[in-house]
């Protein structure tokens, strides 16, 4: 399977990984299994920069030593041009020296340490380093450690791992890291059988040029779907410039996003820290691409007044339709993601069953669906697989939004139901239990690109997906107040200013009329025959927009019949009767 396999470039990723993860033989005991990539991510790190800057450290420390008067701002010009990188170290250790020294091992390697350039500085703040280093030395373990990085196994050099090699290595250790730390496994991963398919979805069609390509993730975690989205882009055209930012509120998740974005060699100051609903640091912004698996299910109380203060700037802030419910805020990230498309700009997102079709007509969610279908920027919506995600079992659904629509798919949304298009893992990972292959990757871009009205796509019997083609107004409808006039004792309808005064008792008296259908004749049909005084309170009626997935996919499944249930109840008594004269006989 494509998603099992290892990119190799003169090195195994998977053993390089097992490797480094094998440090954890050195401090089992001190830390718990799930502490153990709060030590190894952070010194894979550093080795990684310590053996990118191995070749120049020499001309480092002369420049450091040549320019030491510059300004701050300039000295860190030259020192990066020295070292080759957009970081440095100006210490005079390395982890050669370091091991040669042991008896001294702490004041060197925080020496060391201190030599790093600022941008690596905060990586190793954000990663709450001290804290662990300050572990290490009291259970005299750091020697050990520095030692296990320093050993030939342990080189990250570029020579032999490249920028794209030390990211997957750098994954699969951030996966294994995930799989240990089961209380918050996948909260900030996303597998890459996923991040595939939404990055093929995003760029069906697509021919990179020599303009630059901008790609943004709002919620990026590691940032994987960031590398995954570059990785692809430079598949189609390798001299593409990509440009790729995002922003994480949790710290140490940012810090591996900002190590992984020095790693492959780009800007790090896109990486952003912060919380994107109260504290957006792309204000203004506009990219081609979104990719983004925000929280679900999440309330957003903790940032309800920033958030209020935006939707109250209407059109010119990032929440201009209505505002979600307060106990789930994704849809919110989904408007904020709109809000930073340019104009030719498309946006994959994962969200789960509720952005669907919670909220009545007139409340927030049925608004926020409303305000994207009415400006005809939603473009299809693939259900997943169940047990897709590692810290969730639930149905999820990637939306994907387009600021403009090709001209035949305009007016419409293709509806891909791929939840039975997996293969079982042979071992899961927390909830994830099924893998979106690459064979099945090809069923649902067929299914997309296809844009039949209904089909299928695969061997239902095994492997499927169907899809269904829909138009906008579809998916909504009008909540009518149905109307009876109230009477006298005598069963006379009560007038007042020449019209039937409605009777109070009948409460939530609604329904809920497709807009495709006239209200008129709906009411003709459904109502009228059997209230033949009925009417419509036209002053009540609202809109109201849902996307019932489940009931489009439904397929009925005919009751066992009677016989046949008869059949096995007797076959059962026959068992059991013929048990029980064995028993006691």
């Amino acid at each position: 399977m494509e998603n099992d396999k290892i990119h190799q470039v003169g090195v195994n990723i998977q053993e390089k990984a097992t490797v480094i993860w094998n440090v954890a033989n050195a401090i089992f005991g001190i830390f718990k299994p799930h502490e153990y990539g709060k030590v190894i991510l952070p010194m894979t790190v550093i080795k990684r920069f310590h053996d990118c800057l191995a070749a120049k450290h020499a001309e480092v420390l002369a420049a450091h030593e040549k320019y030491a008067n510059l300004a701050p701002g300039a000295l860190d010009m030259m020192l990066m041009r020295a070292s080759g990188y957009k970081f440095y170290n100006t210490s005079k250790f390395t982890f050669e020296t370091l091991v040669a020294d042991p008896n001294n091992i702490e004041t060197n390697f925080r020496s060391y340490l201190a030599g790093f350039s600022r941008n690596v500085q905060d990586i190793l703040a954000n990663f709450r380093f001290e804290d662990q280093l300050n572990a290490l030395v009291e259970n005299n373990l750091l020697f050990l450690v520095v030692k296990e990085f320093a050993s030939p196994k342990g080189y990250l050099g570029p020579d032999k791992i490249s920028a794209v090699d030390c990211g997957y290595i750098f994954e699969e250790l951030v996966r294994r890291f995930s799989e240990s730390y089961a209380e918050d496994a996948g909260a900030h991963f996303t597998s890459r059988d996923i991040i595939y398919l939404m990055t093929d979805l995003l760029l069906s069609g697509s021919t990179p040029g020599e303009a630059n390509v901008t790609v943004y993730d709002m919620t990026m975690g590691t940032s994987q779907m960031l590398s995954c989205m570059e990785e692809r882009i430079h598949a189609l055209n390798p001299a593409t410039p990509v440009t790729c930012c995002g922003q994480e509120l949790n710290a140490e998740t940012f810090a591996i996003a900002m190590s992984d974005m020095l790693i492959r060699g780009g800007n790090p100051d896109n990486m952003r820290y912060g919380d994107t609903l109260s504290d957006d640091k792309f204000g203004g912004y506009r990219f081609r691409y979104i990719i983004s698996n925000p929280p679900f299910g999440i309330d957003w109380k903790r940032e309800e007044k920033a958030v209020k203060d935006e939707h109250a700037r209407g059109e010119a802030g990032r929440f201009a339709p209505r505002l979600p419910d307060i106990s789930d805020g994704q849809q919110l990230f989904l408007l904020n993601g709109l809000s930073k498309l340019d104009r030719e700009g498309r946006m994959a997102i994962i969200q789960n069953g509720s952005s669907l079709s919670t909220g009545d007509a007139g409340r927030g969610p049925s608004e926020i669906r409303r305000y994207i279908l009415e400006h005809d920027w939603l473009d299809a919506i693939v259900q997943l697989p169940s047990n897709s995600f590692m810290n969730t079992p639930i149905a999820t659904y990637v939306w994907l939004l387009a600021r403009n629509k090709p001209a035949h798919r305009r007016g419409k949304v293709r509806l891909i139901n791929a939840s039975r298009c997996f293969e079982p893992r042979r071992k899961s990972i927390g909830y994830k239990r099924n893998d979106i292959t690459a064979a099945c990757r090809e069923l649902i871009m067929q299914a997309y690109v296809a844009f039949e009205r209904d089909a299928s796509y695969g061997d239902p019997s095994g492997i499927f997906c169907e899809s269904k083609v829909f138009d906008t107004q579809d998916f909504g409808y009008y909540k009518i107040t149905v109307e009876r006039p109230q009477r006298d004792e005598a069963g006379n309808i009560i007038m007042k200013k020449g019209k039937p005064v409605p009777d109070k008792t009948l409460r939530n008296n609604t329904e809920n009329v497709p807009m495709t259908e006239d209200i008129q004749t709906y009411m003709e049909r459904e109502v009228l025959p059997y209230v033949p005084d009925a009417w419509v309170d036209e002053k009540a009626t609202k809109v109201g927009y849902e996307i019932p997935m489940t009931r489009y996919f439904y397929k009925y499944q005919p009751p066992e019949a009677s016989d046949s249930i008869v059949a096995r109840i007797s076959s059962l008594e026959s068992d059991i009767a013929e048990s029980l004269k064995n028993l006691f006989s």
